[in-house]
């Protein structure tokens, strides 16, 4: 089982903030960190947010969300192992053109550490306020994922959709991964297909097993559809916070690879909780 570290880009207000807890975590046995996105937190919003019973995110207005590009390309100078990880950037509300010359360029840097992590988003506002439109978001989120694919090829790049017009040109440097990683981020709706299509990756933000072991099978169940083997999807999901070794077993035994702690779940000292749970857990 591999462990993973999240968020690493909030309530931070230095670059040595992120790095030294990302170096910490190297240290400590960790494989990976983490980043959550939002350019901007509303002061108040009718969207729904999907992944808790309140409908709202955790984090106020006037929390610092640092960049997630910026923050692991800063944290992948000063780390050497330690895998970069996007947990999740909203891949429908930008440029798709910019965001793999992005992904492509921090893998480079990274020495083929980074993991691009994307979903289709869920703040309608956060997409107004970018103008761009809410509608057909899952749609345009499979688009550029073709689309971007085409770009890290190295190849000259033809694609034309009702999203993109794209025809002509190439676009370097290329990621040193191959494939780049894509981790699609969700549990909601088309999110069992859109994996098995466009994914290497799985990121679930959740970790009750029955809940995670019925969509492994929907997973699974699209893969039999288009011939896709199912075993080349890494499968990642929230650290569940108890249990021990016997849950993180469980997990482990359903298929997940790697699990993600949250830093508000380690208490009031986050640099303890990672050196306790590097010693009981993770050693």
């Amino acid at each position: 089982m591999k462990f993973g570290l999240i968020p690493v880009n909030i309530g931070v207000t230095s670059a040595e903030d992120a790095v030294g807890l990302a170096q910490l975590a190297e240290n400590s046995g960790f494989e990976s960190v983490w980043t959550f996105e939002h350019v901007m937190v509303p002061l108040e919003y009718q969207s729904k947010y999907p992944y808790n019973e309140s409908g709202r995110m955790g984090a106020d207005p006037e929390a610092n969300f640092i960049d997630p590009l910026i923050t692991l390309a800063a944290i992948a100078t000063c780390t050497k192992t330690l895998r970069l990880g996007t947990g999740v950037n909203i891949l429908s509300q930008v440029n798709p053109l910019y965001m793999a010359k992005q992904a492509a360029s921090l893998d480079l840097i990274s020495n083929g550490r980074f993991m691009l992590g994307v979903g289709i988003g869920w703040l309608k506002e956060e997409f107004e306020a970018l103008g761009v439109p809410f509608e057909k978001r899952g749609a345009r989120f499979d688009d550029y994922v073709t689309a971007m694919r085409k770009i890290w090829s190295g190849d000259t790049v033809e694609h034309q959709s009702e999203f993109v017009s794209w025809s002509g040109f190439k676009s370097y440097p290329i990621p040193k991964q191959n494939p780049m990683p894509v981790v699609i981020g969700g549990i909601k709706g088309k999110i069992h297909e859109r994996i098995a299509r466009h994914g290497n990756g799985w990121y679930a933000p959740t970790n009750d097993l029955n809940e995670l072991n019925d969509h492994l099978g929907k997973i699974r169940e699209k893969c039999d559809e288009i011939d896709r083997d199912f075993s080349e999807i890494e499968i990642t999901c929230m650290w569940p916070g108890s249990g021990g070794r016997e849950g993180v077993e469980s997990l482990a035994e359903i298929g997940v690879h790697r699990l993600v702690v949250p830093l508000m779940g380690l208490g009031a000292d986050p640099v303890a909780g990672i050196n306790r749970l590097a010693e009981e857990v993770i050693a």
